[in-house]
């Protein structure tokens, strides 16, 4: 019996919509729509970002403000085939890219979150890579400077979805003011505060809802009416560290407690001896929902989890060349490092910025060109930065 051909651009339209609506990256949709003519005009183009301005969350301010979007994407070389489990991600990169309105995009030093000082590279195909897109957080910036806004601490959007067409249903969360959880939609004049409270400590988008904890590691999540809903398993947690980060990883939901000394440092920026908290541990938590208590978890097995400012994650050791399981990379402002769960021990990120490397065929439009990575430890803006060399 001979094989059939398919006529892939004759599916029924219900089909390719199906298809199409289990890509939630943007990228993804793209890729969708470029197969051929008939799926392209099976679904819209992916949503970008909200279109409308926002007023700051800041009391009085007449200012407005814009959403970046700040991506985490794997890019792996489609010929490095390799069947050996603990050397096939030697071609694998970890990429942070910034999109802002009307598409435009920029790459992002990952540690620190400053913009490249070079373009993408020219003629990039994407078709040259599988990208797999690792996570992704927002930030709100001024429209007068493009600067971060001082004082919000962490943005989501709801629903985050790129299948979310009116812009009216979008409702963007923040955490501002030293714990301050507002909100804010479409055309509102001012932020509004979810309850009265200031002591929440992150947010993010789990499960297709938006949940928060606070101070004491107690989780919640924010119904359709704006209210928090308690979970009625989630006890406070028995340690007592001064910043809770909320991290899913394979489907479940953790809580990272961090821990800060309070030794007093030199200032580069003030010039002057101040209190820089210093992250010195971690107590990593799993919510068994079925127990109603938190598990300590002792050992991450391969996964790496990465806190940062705009989003947290998790992502398989075995993904990335010298990347080691069992460790939490953390970087806000000058307090940088990797924690390795089986020591207890900090290490420099000196050591390990390799895992941030970017393909080096982005930069073969100039084979002069030698980039590297550096860490100066008691700097806030430029904690980890480029150097770039011409020979």
């Amino acid at each position: 019996m001979g094989k059939r051909r398919v006529d892939w651009s004759a599916l029924p339209i219900e089909l390719l919509r199906s298809i199409a609506e289990a890509n939630q990256d943007s990228n993804d949709v793209v890729r969708f729509r470029s197969v051929c003519a008939s799926w392209r005009s099976s679904i819209p183009s992916p949503r970008i970002l909200p279109p409308f301005p926002l007023p700051l969350p800041s009391a009085g301010s007449a200012r407005i403000a814009f959403v970046s979007r700040r991506t985490f994407y794997r890019f792996k070389l489609l010929d490095d085939v390799n069947p050996n489990p603990s050397t096939c991600s030697s071609k694998s990169w970890l990429v942070k890219v910034e999109e802002v309105e009307y598409g435009f995009k920029f790459l992002l030093n990952p540690l620190s979150n400053l913009h490249f000082r070079f373009p993408f590279p020219k003629g990039f195909n994407l078709l040259d890579y599988q990208v797999v897109q690792v996570s992704k957080g927002y930030e709100l910036l001024s429209y007068s400077s493009g600067m971060p806004i001082v004082g919000v601490n962490k943005l989501v959007l709801f629903p985050d979805s790129v299948w979310n067409s009116s812009v009216k249903d979008t409702v963007i969360f923040a955490l501002y003011n030293e714990g301050k959880l507002g909100y804010v939609k479409y055309f509102d004049r001012n932020w509004t505060l979810v309850d009265d409270l200031c002591h929440y400590d992150d947010i993010i988008v789990y499960k297709g809802k938006p949940y928060v904890v606070d101070e004491w590691g107690i989780v919640s999540w924010i119904d359709s009416s704006m209210k928090l809903i308690d979970i009625y398993v989630s006890p406070p947690l028995e340690s007592f560290g001064k910043q809770k980060h909320l991290v899913e990883s394979r489907g479940e939901l953790y809580v990272v407690d961090r821990f800060f000394d309070t030794e007093r440092r030199f200032d580069h920026h003030l010039r002057e001896y101040r209190v820089c908290p210093k992250t010195f541990t971690f107590d990593v938590y799993k919510l068994d929902q079925e127990c109603g208590r938190w598990v300590t978890v002792e050992n991450l097995g391969d996964r790496v989890f990465f806190l940062g400012k705009d989003s947290s994650f998790s992502v398989s050791a075995t993904e990335f060349s010298g990347c080691i399981g069992n460790c939490i990379y953390f970087t806000y402002e000058d307090d940088n490092g990797v924690f390795d769960q089986k020591t207890g021990e900090i290490v420099d990120f000196q050591d390990w910025s390799h895992l941030f490397q970017l393909p080096p065929s982005w930069l073969n439009s100039n084979p002069h060109l030698n980039v590297e990575f550096r860490f100066q430890p008691d700097t806030v803006a430029d904690s980890c930065y480029l150097i770039i060399h011409v020979d």
